[in-house]
């Protein structure tokens, strides 16, 4: 998990005074790891899948193939941050549970600097995968719009934002002398506490608040394109833009469900930090450790296709079988296939509206 309350017990003990320790003495530490081996083992089960190639049975028309191609480029990209994001919370977490405490003791360089990497880690492919997140949806909105795809942004955004934000959050955590417990001013906990919290929280706020808007303008540019190319909004087109509409929604809804208990876990810190309910808090601190790592799962429920015999996944032990699916596509693969090619997300549509598509590929 991706949370900067659980990143300052990597540093040094201090005299026991300190609120987020004392909550240490009602936590559970076998029970939340082993939580966390179980959703990051969950995770990294979705992730491989998700990265796993694809045997598709499509139309070979340039508008399809390159749709297909820009969302499933992204895609594998998120699955991979996914992927190593759930590992370092898997490595952490079973370490913990046999070898080192959450908490070090004094003197146990070894274990801070352990927690201090592994927390860098974990925070570093969080972001990425939220940044990925959020490229999904511009590249979206750009694939509606008919512009090219900015993969080369994309991966730039992706990798290097996470690292100046994890660097200077968890710096100014843990440099000089991982001591962030021995000073209990404010000064102190804004200056070297409450970076990190910022680093961690807003990169996820911007993804909240971007993505269904994203999401919003790229269903009111298919609604234009269906209403340009067929000149009728009947109710086959409603039901394209309602199967539309769904599947945006449940994109938003699964990353809310995954990162929403981090931002109440953080609002809750700061703003009853001295009247702490203690009890809520723990409980947050599960649902992280169950959610976040999830969203790996989640993610390979959502992006995939749903349409039965669109595409079939390459296990490493399966003969990829010359059966000539890829040629003699029945009518009915067919139709499913193609509005599947045209809008990588978009598989819940009608069969019967995909003549709607075919004159925007003409225009490519």
């Amino acid at each position: 998990m991706a949370d900067p309350t659980i990143q300052t017990f990597c540093c040094h003990p201090a005299n026991g005074t300190d609120v987020a320790l004392t909550i240490m003495d009602e936590f559970n530490t076998d029970t939340y790891n082993c939580v966390c081996i179980f959703s990051s083992a969950m995770g990294i089960l979705g992730a491989i899948y998700q990265i796993l190639p694809r045997e598709e049975f499509s139309n070979n028309h340039r508008w399809f193939s390159c749709s297909a191609l820009r969302g499933r480029r992204i895609i594998i990209w998120l699955a991979v941050a996914d992927l190593l994001a759930s590992l370092g919370v898997f490595t952490r977490a079973t370490l913990w549970i046999n070898y080192k405490n959450i908490m070090p003791a004094v003197d146990d360089q070894s274990s801070v600097l352990f927690c201090a990497v592994s927390s860098a880690f974990t925070q570093y492919f969080y972001t990425a995968t939220w940044i990925w997140t959020l490229c999904y949806a511009v590249d979206m909105r750009l694939v509606l719009r008919q512009k090219e795809s900015r993969i080369k942004l994309y991966h730039l955004a992706a990798w290097i934002i996470p690292a100046i934000l994890t660097i200077t959050g968890l710096s100014l955590l843990y440099i000089p002398d991982a001591n962030c417990h021995y000073e209990s001013s404010l000064s102190h906990a804004v200056l070297r506490i409450l970076p990190n919290y910022f680093a961690t929280y807003v990169p996820i706020t911007v993804v909240m608040i971007a993505n269904p808007l994203l999401y919003r303008y790229s269903t009111e540019d298919l609604q234009a394109i269906i209403t340009s190319t067929t000149g009728q909004f009947t109710s086959r087109e409603r039901d394209v833009m309602d199967a539309i509409k769904m599947k945006f929604a449940v994109i938003n809804v699964v990353f809310y469900i995954c990162w929403v208990p981090n931002l109440i876990n953080g609002i809750l810190l700061w703003t009853l930090w001295f009247h702490l309910p203690v009890t809520w808090i723990i409980t947050i601190w599960y649902l992280m450790a169950l959610l976040n790592p999830l969203q790996a799962l989640c993610n390979c429920l959502v992006y995939r296709r749903w349409s039965s015999g669109s595409e079939r996944v390459i296990l490493p032990w399966r003969i990829l079988e010359k059966d000539g699916r890829s040629e003699t596509v029945s009518s009915e693969s067919f139709t499913e296939t193609i509005r599947e090619e045209v809008y990588p997300l978009l598989q819940s549509t009608p069969a019967n509206s995909v003549n709607m598509y075919r004159s925007i590929s003409s225009t490519t």
